[in-house]
């Protein structure tokens, strides 16, 4: 969205699209006695906030292992140095207090959507259409009186507790004892007493995510009690060390915690697993004048065309502004949204109609679209622990339904989608951005990656640890300005194994030979945690990986490295040829098409693929296009030829190369 963090805000809070909130209960009477000391005790030297822990939960009657599973899923422990997460959340209990943070928001440079000029269809078969991007501020919603319950508990834990709020927005440990009193609160309005028995406490804590659906507050607490049995041990972002004994006996009378579900509209069930709370808001599919339409397209899938990707986003606007601006038929479209504060997912597309989100219509025919509430440039506008279990969730169910395979090469981020055309690379989008934790959440994918062959194995997997990996980014508040340090899970590549050599450049990001740059939006020089790439050379704690057509180094000490050995199959050109072209999609020869259909051109992209070099391949994918021109689907055709290609992690990005054009290896 474009201008500052204020202007987001107010855009977020506008319009009461959700629906009504569980609210969280009115009166306290005063703390609980202290609870008897039945929690079993954190292993070796407890940290001062192991400490504000328990003392939180025993000044009003909460289990400890409860606090700290909840205080998990808000924040995994972080603290966040009292900035604010995108929905106006503090503090390890995410507390939120909206308002507030929109008044002390700074205004940061432009986000991705409003710098890119990506047409979020990606099809240069059709017309152009109006700049949505132009029609975006003429409906900016105004700023309600009265902010929803789940954007303002920090206010309720003030009253709750006699905390002021300033104080709980900035020290960690009255931020743990006002998300202690919410619970209790939560607990004597269900009229239950302050047991000291973890499972009496299911739906106190589903009160406490503040969802407005009975379904997403039961899988809330679900996940909170999952987190509770496996236990948990994490250094947080202050370098303190937490520690959730696990307790596997824990098993919570779950039946009538949040009331009867209510009928989906128009009598449709979303396509969601059962363990996430999912509502179905379907986008418009409508004409709207000069031939235009919005804001997706009707088809067949996965019969035709299949479905082989799916394309993680952000929002870069806050909850009520994405919902309204998927139900505007002359916007874009994507299948599925994800809330930040409590992990609910609306799904507004069918995911066999083509949605309009990932600016490349070969990928968006064949991809299911999925957009997480938060902004790319703020760091510290933080991703719930709550919004990451939903979407794995989601993820699996979706990936197992459509038998997508659950790697970095189909799992994408829109960051990793290619330009179609060379004209169309500059413009490509850049989210989630180099703040997504794509080890965490493919460790809820359950696929985490690990090393597959020997330190000085022919491929590597790029794996740094997040919380410690903090590479300096640029240009989240003004171009040039120095983000905020943070964790990352990408690492930057250079001409040469030297801490000052120049960035790699990136030809069709540049076609002017301009020079990558640390700028957050900026994916010339980067690799991302969990891409695989083939290696060029090792000299010393430095290794070279192909990349973009060139030897790209990135530190990585055997002390501390942030890639580990992999094996796989990969491509090089066929015998013979000095190089070959690589595609940003995976079209049919010219042959293949019908009279009806106009061939769609196999335009190289601006880079070539030398002999030599290899890149990682995760197999071979059909040539195919689906023509959908028009809003009649009675013209519709799916176009499939006899070329194949081979699918390549060739940058940041994937690409295309043709199956004839290359010969496949496999290294390890």
């Amino acid at each position: 969205m474009p201008g500052s963090v204020r202007d987001r805000l107010l855009r977020g809070a506008g319009g009461a699209l959700a629906s009504a909130t569980l609210l969280l209960p009115a009166v306290l009477t005063a703390p609980a006695a202290a609870r008897p000391a039945a929690d079993p005790a954190p292993p070796g030297p407890a940290t001062a906030l192991q400490r504000d822990f328990a003392a939180a939960a025993d000044r009003y009657g909460v289990p400890r292992g409860v606090l700290l599973a909840v205080a998990y899923l808000q924040s995994r422990w972080d603290t966040h140095g009292g900035a604010p997460s995108v929905t106006g959340g503090y503090g390890p209990m995410h507390l939120t207090d909206a308002r507030t943070a929109l008044a002390g928001a700074t205004a940061p440079q432009a986000p991705h959507d409003a710098v890119g000029t990506e047409d979020a269809r990606g099809d240069d078969a059709r017309p152009p259409k109006p700049d949505p991007a132009a029609r975006r501020t003429a409906r900016t919603p105004v700023l309600p009186r009265k902010l929803p319950a789940r954007l303002r508990t920090l206010e309720r834990a003030a009253e709750l507790s006699g905390l002021p709020a300033e104080r709980l927005r900035t020290s960690p440990a009255d931020n743990l004892r006002g998300g202690a009193a919410l619970l209790a609160a939560a607990q004597r309005e269900l009229g239950h007493p302050a047991s000291p028995d973890p499972a009496d406490w299911y739906g106190a804590v589903a009160r406490f995510s503040g969802a407005g659906d009975p379904a997403t507050a039961r899988a809330y607490a679900n996940d909170v009690y999952e987190v509770l049995r496996a236990g948990e041990r994490r250094v947080n972002d202050a370098g303190q060390l937490v520690v959730l004994a696990a307790e596997p006996g824990v098993r919570p009378a779950t039946g009538a915690s949040a009331g009867p579900e209510p009928d989906p509209p128009g009598g449709r069930l979303p396509d969601c697993p059962p363990t996430v709370g999912c509502a179905w808001l379907p986008a418009p599919y409508e004409e709207f004048g000069d031939g235009d339409y919005g804001n997706h397209d009707k088809a067949d899938r996965p019969a035709a065309p299949p479905v082989e990707y799916i394309v993680i986003h952000d929002t870069e606007a806050t909850w009520e502004t994405t919902l309204k601006l998927v139900q505007d038929p002359t916007y874009v479209s994507w299948h599925y949204s994800l809330r930040s504060s409590d992990g609910h997912i609306a799904q507004h597309v069918p995911v066999k109609d083509v949605a309009w989100h990932a600016g490349n219509w070969y990928v968006n025919a064949t991809s299911i679209g999925l957009e997480h509430e938060a902004f790319l440039i703020a760091p510290d506008a933080w991703y719930t622990e709550a919004m990451y279990r939903a979407s794995a969730r989601l993820v699996r169910h979706l990936a197992h339904r459509y038998r997508v395979p659950l790697d970095r090469q189909h799992i994408l981020g829109h960051d990793n989608v290619p330009g179609p055309t060379p004209a169309a690379v500059p413009g490509m989008h850049t989210d989630p951005g180099p703040y997504w934790d794509w080890a965490h959440y493919f460790a809820l994918l359950g696929r985490p990656f690990t090393a597959t062959a020997g330190p000085r194995a022919a491929q590597v997997t790029i794996r740094p640890d997040y919380d410690l990996n903090r590479p300096l980014y640029t240009g989240c508040a003004a171009p040039g300005d120095v983000c905020p340090p943070h964790g990352s899970g990408a690492v930057r590549l250079r001409t040469a194994p030297d801490p000052d050599a120049p960035l790699v450049r990136d030809a069709g990001l540049r076609p002017d030979g301009g020079a990558s740059t640390t700028g957050v939006n900026d994916t010339g020089a980067r690799a991302s945690t969990g891409q695989r790439y083939a290696v060029a050379e090792r000299r010393g704690d430095w290794t070279a990986i192909w990349y973009l057509g060139q030897r790209a180094w990135f530190h990585n000490p055997r002390s501390a490295p942030v890639a580990v050995g992999a094996r796989g199959w990969l491509v090089t050109p066929a015998e013979g040829r000095a190089e070959i072209p690589v595609y940003g999609r995976a079209y049919p020869e010219a042959a293949a098409y019908p009279p009806e259909v106009p061939a769609q051109p196999l335009t190289p992209l601006p880079y070539t693929l030398p002999a030599g070099q290899r890149y990682a391949t995760s197999g071979r994918t059909p040539g195919v296009y689906y023509y959908a021109p028009s809003f009649d689907t009675a013209g519709h055709r799916v176009v499939r030829g006899q070329e194949t290609y081979f699918r390549i992690q060739f940058g940041h990005r994937i690409a295309f190369v043709r199956a004839s054009d290359v010969r496949v290896l496999y290294g390890g």
